[in-house]
């Protein structure tokens, strides 16, 4: 059973938003050039490839990336 409360990890205040910071932000953790997008490419990439090698290195790349966003 999992219990949802909307509750921050870290207290936040934010006293004077900064709109062009929030872009930049939302771009880098989710935009078509994230490391988010980069990672599922090449963890969907690493189904096609022939070679074991290579779907390793898919692999290993795709949860470098994923590991990125923690």
């Amino acid at each position: 059973m999992w219990i949802y409360q909307k509750k921050l990890e870290y207290p936040v205040n934010i006293t004077t938003p900064n709109p062009r910071m929030a872009k930049a932000l939302m771009a880098q953790y989710g935009g078509p050039d994230s490391e988010l997008a980069a990672g599922f490419r090449y963890l969907t990439q690493r189904f096609s490839m022939p070679d074991n090698r290579v779907k390793a290195t898919c692999n290993d790349i795709g949860t470098e990336e994923a590991g990125h966003r923690s």
